[in-house]
């Protein structure tokens, strides 16, 4: 194969995988690359279609909610006979019974719910909602790059890091918006797909000896960096990973996404980041309450975490999960048996550190006259004052301003011990 064949092909290989031109661009030709030793490692999980907030985290205690919703509400708690119900919490909260597979994180204590949270912006566009809410910017369309992105490329956010080309990693096919920006990163859709690929031979070693002659061009170095992190990847074995502690993850490609995800903190490539997203939340029609569309979501959702959880054991001491969704849905529901978009929604804290068995935010009420527009869940929370004490108590980042410029992040709720 002819190195100028390569670089074409290698190229595109390059932007398919998700490395970011920063990635390419800070290259150390025969370099080694040491692991992280920070430990603390983040996995944030994106909801993409704004998940009804008030069937996730359902407020079974509130009357208006079961006025607001005559067909598709999560009926009460009860232990009567075998109809899906809620699973109670605390007497006023309870998860939708598709969550069935987080109780037992919710009674050790690592779970912790957030109500009524989500972005100050009012927009009901996915696209902007989803922007400003991984940008960390609500309303501002200019920004460049995202949160997370900040975060690693913030002096003092982990100095006690070294450096690893999987310190961010997200399994997906692009490099999502909330890790755009000058930190690198890398995306891919799964760890197999993390390879060069060409026709006979040792692919690896045939491709890499094109790259490691002639000039350092850019193609040349990243190059360079690719195999070093191809081969960091191989030493760790990931394909041949099993889980532990007998944990099932699903078949559908966010459980295999869990998964993965697992293989490399095991692995210990220096993961610090973790990203994953999973869509089909944006229920207009036959959402269904108890049991449908809806249900289904939410039981491969809670699956896929459990399994995560129950297959790093006492690894999650040093995991914190993080879920979010770019809003809620309308309070009252439509006239095709679904929710319309809405304002604020609903997140999930797992960790070991995590101050779970309590559900944290103001709850607003339900009434009319508490909707937000006359229609949604109100906000009281803010969701940069979630993210900025994740980063700041979780991952030890030291400066917020920079993360969330404008913004007076002081504010916790005291989600972790």
């Amino acid at each position: 194969m002819q190195r100028r064949v390569f670089v074409k092909s290698g190229a595109l290989a390059l932007v398919t995988m998700g490395l970011s031109p920063s990635f390419l661009r800070r290259t150390a030709m025969g370099m080694e690359l040491p692991l992280a030793v920070k430990g603390k490692v983040l996995i944030c999980l994106f909801q993409r279609g704004a998940a009804d907030a008030l069937s996730v985290v359902v407020p079974h205690g509130e009357r208006a909610y079961y006025q607001l919703r005559s067909t598709i509400a999560i009926p009460q708690p009860t232990r009567v006979g075998s109809a899906p119900s809620a699973i109670d919490l605390d007497g006023f909260f309870g998860l939708h019974p598709s969550l069935a597979p987080l109780k037992p994180l919710w009674d050790v204590g690592m779970l912790a719910p957030i109500h009524a949270v989500g972005s100050p912006s009012n927009t009901r566009s996915h696209f902007d909602a989803q922007d400003y809410m991984e940008s960390g910017t609500p309303d501002t369309k200019g920004t460049t790059d995202g949160w997370l992105n900040r975060y690693l490329a913030t002096s003092g956010t982990c100095e006690q890091c070294a450096p690893t080309p999987f310190r961010a990693v997200a399994m997906t096919p692009q490099t999502p918006r909330i890790l755009q920006g000058l930190a690198p990163t890398v995306a891919m859709n799964s760890l197999d797909e993390f390879a060069p690929r060409a026709a006979g031979g040792d692919q690896i070693a045939r491709l890499e000896a094109l790259y490691r002659t002639g000039s350092a061009d850019l193609i040349h170095s990243s190059g360079s960096e690719m195999f070093d992190a191809m081969k960091m990847l191989k030493s760790a074995n990931p394909q041949q990973y099993q889980p532990a502690n007998g944990a099932e993850y699903p078949k559908s490609q966010f459980g295999q996404r869990l998964k993965q995800i697992a293989q490399l903190i095991k692995s210990k490539v220096g993961m610090e980041i973790a990203f994953a997203d999973v869509g089909g939340w944006d229920t207009h029609v036959n959402q269904g309450g108890a049991t449908g569309q809806l249900a289904q979501r939410l039981d491969d959702f809670a699956q896929s975490i459990a399994a995560l959880t129950n297959d790093l054991g006492e690894g999650m001491e040093n995991v914190v999960i993080l879920t979010m969704s770019e809003f809620g849905r309308m309070a009252r529901q439509n006239g095709n048996g679904g929710t319309d978009h809405g304002h604020a929604g609903a997140m999930f804290v797992i960790g070991g550190s995590v101050k779970g068995k309590k559900v944290y935010g103001k709850w607003p009420g339900l009434q009319q006259e508490q909707l937000f527009e006359g229609r949604d869940l109100a906000l009281t929370t803010d969701f940069r004052s979630v993210f900025s004490e994740i980063a700041t108590k979780h991952l030890g980042a030291t400066n917020t301003g920079a993360m969330f410029p404008g913004f007076n992040s002081a504010t916790h709720l005291g989600l972790l011990g």
